[in-house]
């Protein structure tokens, strides 16, 4: 074993000691980006050349600091993304959000679908669609400042138009022509703040996560903004905690003008996001 596995394995303890949830993946993803290699190739660096200031990386990771905003990247579907401070950082279960999003278009008999993605944060489910679906026309909308300045970082070159503004009121000029509208909103309820993991509570900015009492009150918004934006039968795709499961369908009600509302679970089969169809008139 080389010098910089056997820092790994010591920065493995210490980061698991601290409660971090993938200590391993972590301890070497730090010494993959402090050496400028790929984690595979940890066991080539020369004893000569470990760097010292890997530990000063593990030591923010062991504060809980995110992996992400250390690195200043976040890896999502087949992206790399920039990321820190005041952004919300990406997660794996977004990814079965988009894969269901992704089929839904494709299965779509539209030339160039029309796709709104609201409360864009880093720009990253927008980028996945219009990586994944080539034709599609992706607007996506963030109402904070400091993430936005992340997204047009994430978006600089990319189909993506990026708006500026209110989830809740944008692109009027776009009412009844869009056929996927897409968010990752804020969900968790302000009761459960102590309970949110550190690296989300102390760095993640809290437009992106608190939504009132129950942690409902934006996507209420967001079910009038996607049956505004919507044609008849285009579809909306909505995240929510995996406790929250039940309770999304029903805010696309039929008397709402709503159909086939339904939940669906992410990868460890939990209820993730739900889904439903504008009726037809």
């Amino acid at each position: 074993m080389n010098l910089l596995l056997a820092e790994v394995a010591q920065a493995t303890q210490r980061l698991a000691d601290a409660g971090v949830p993938s200590p391993r993946f972590d301890a070497e993803e730090l010494a993959a980006f402090v050496h400028g290699v790929k984690r595979g190739e940890l066991h080539m660096v020369a004893d000569a050349d470990f760097d010292a200031r890997y530990w000063e990386a593990v030591a923010r990771r062991e504060a809980r600091e995110p992996l992400q905003h250390i690195t200043g990247r976040a890896f999502f579907r087949y992206l790399e993304l920039q990321v820190g401070p005041g952004v919300f950082v990406p997660r794996p279960e977004t990814e079965s959000v988009v894969g269901w999003a992704i089929d839904a278009v494709r299965a779509m008999d539209v030339v160039e679908p029309l796709i709104v993605d609201l409360c864009t944060g880093s720009g990253a489910i927008a980028l996945a669609l219009a990586q994944e679906v080539p034709r599609s026309r992706v607007h996506a909308v963030e109402l904070d400042e400091t993430a936005h300045g992340w997204a047009a970082k994430n978006v600089e070159g990319s189909r993506v138009t990026l708006h500026h503004g209110n989830a809740l009121t944008a692109l009027p000029e776009l009412d009844g022509q869009v056929d996927l509208v897409i968010s990752n909103p804020p969900y968790i309820p302000l009761t459960e703040w102590e309970y949110v993991a550190p690296e989300a509570r102390d760095h993640d900015p809290e437009l992106a996560l608190f939504s009132g009492e129950d942690g409902l009150d934006t996507i209420r918004g967001l079910e009038r903004t996607a049956h505004r934006l919507l044609r008849p039968g285009g579809v909306v795709v909505i995240e929510h905690a995996d406790t929250q499961g039940g309770q999304v369908p029903w805010i696309f009600s039929e008397e709402s003008g709503w159909a086939d509302a339904a939940d669906h679970p992410d990868l460890n089969n939990r209820p993730r996001f739900a889904t439903a169809r504008k009726a037809m008139p």
